[in-house]
């Protein structure tokens, strides 16, 4: 296991990664300050939805997020170009972890993976070969650690495998789902054919299929082209289609592992010297047991979370719980509505409370159809009327449907959620389970 992990391998792929990467997230930050992301999810609401534990992490003041957007830009370039790479990877790493913590409003599963993928990125030598540091310390390295590449892939496979099993449920596997959101899209741009039931099977089954099977594809050298082509095709329909961010390009920027270091080397460093015997002795070196260990363990990990769901009481589908971090992605269309009533404890009396005073019509839509938010609002309405003095309970009236089938309440409307506990890490009984 050691000897394979500790292979020497051309490092080509991990330096044209690290170019790529940073290239991908300076674009992503400096793309959310134009396009408008920051004003919509950050400066515009009262405040924001964090993960539950960090409702603290609430946005900068004033223009406070744009120089934060900023920073991390500027640190991806850093990272593109080696520039004090692990500090720059560092500080990219915690910003970035802190936007995702700091709301969920706007939930994408490539922020998660993202963060993962800096993680990893952390512990490997990508700055040794054509970088500002090689340059600047005149360290330089040809090699890698072949676990270097091989825990890249496994970390695709873990996205591709769990986001195709989550598809295995009757509201995909029909074209329901996809038929909502393809005849969405045929709306708005005229495409008669995108209306085809056929082409909704065809999009549903592909779906479940390359997710399934790219890997695989990828890994076998006979069928690794046409696999690239695959998902080109794939990854430019769902970028045209479904709008999620530079997921797709991604995903493309992460073929590399799997292609012969040496074809990478001649694809993007010509000059680049080509392994030697003495070189692959020379630059050697051992994993030490701490860091076969930390392997291990973030295997281990990423295998354990998407699998957690059923090990909760209920359908993930319908409690949520169990959901993120899931590679659970775009699997549903949902919708709610929501009614809160909140109650004087000492004379009983109903207090009017208009929730549309308090958030975005974007965040009304999530928290309709979210458990956790809807918990999150009751504990903020319960802080907002502490601080007049009055002892209240909080009541919520909430019903949802699934791909547009019937409507179904969703929380126990009879249960205080002002004062009701979040179960972290099981079911909580005041989400309602369909009969």
């Amino acid at each position: 296991m050691r000897d394979f992990l500790n292979k020497p391998i051309d490092n080509a792929p991990l330096i044209a990664f690290r170019m790529l990467f940073g290239g991908l997230l300076a674009y992503q930050c400096f793309y959310y300050i134009y396009e408008g992301w920051i004003w919509r999810n950050l400066i515009r609401p009262r405040f924001t939805f964090s993960h539950i534990g960090f409702e603290w992490l609430q946005p900068l003041p004033g223009h406070g997020m744009y120089y934060y957007f900023a920073f991390m830009g500027c640190s991806a370039i850093a990272v593109c170009a080696g520039f004090f790479y692990r500090i720059s990877l560092a500080l990219f790493t915690l910003l970035w972890a802190g936007i995702y913590l700091m709301q969920k409003t706007t939930y994408n599963n490539h922020h998660y993976l993202i963060i993962l993928i800096c993680i990893i990125m952390l512990f490997m030598p990508a700055h040794r070969y054509a970088s500002a540091d090689a340059n600047r310390t005149g360290k330089t390295a040809l090699t890698m650690p072949d676990w270097c590449r091989q825990i890249m892939i496994f970390q695709m496979a873990v996205v591709y495998v769990f986001a195709s099993v989550a598809k295995f449920y009757p509201g995909w596997m029909d074209g329901t789902f996809s038929s909502i959101t393809l005849n969405r899209y045929a709306d708005v741009h005229e495409i008669p054919v995108l209306r085809e039931h056929w082409v909704h099977l065809f999009v549903a089954w592909g779906g479940i299929l390359f997710d399934l099977l790219i890997v695989p594809l990828l890994l076998w050298k006979r069928t690794r082209l046409p696999a690239v082509a695959l998902l080109l095709i794939f990854h430019a329909f769902n970028s045209i289609t479904l709008k999620i961010g530079i997921f797709p390009f991604l995903a493309l920027a992460i073929v590399v592992f799997f292609f012969d270091p040496n074809n990478i080397r001649r694809l993007f460093f010509r000059h680049k010297p080509v392994l030697t015997d003495q070189i692959l002795q020379s630059e050697y070196r051992r994993t030490s047991p701490f860091a076969t260990t930390l392997i291990i363990a973030y295997i281990a990990i990423q295998i354990a979370l998407p699998l957690r769901h059923w090990f909760i009481k209920g359908d993930v589908l319908w409690t949520e719980e169990g959901h993120r971090l899931s590679w659970r992605m775009m699997l549903r269309d949902r919708k709610g509505d929501l009614k809160f009533r909140v109650v004087d404890r000492k004379t009983g009396d109903s207090i009017p409370y208009d929730i549309t005073d308090e958030i975005t019509r974007k965040q009304l839509s999530a928290l309709k159809t979210h458990p956790d938010m809807i918990w999150q609002m009751a504990q903020r309405i319960k802080a907002q009327m502490a601080q007049k003095g009055l002892d209240v309970a909080v009541f919520a009236d909430v019903t949802n449907s699934i791909n547009r089938g019937p409507s179904r309440r969703l929380i126990d409307p009879e249960t205080d959620l002002a004062n009701a506990d979040w179960n972290y890490f099981g079911h909580a009984d005041w989400i309602l389970l369909p009969q």
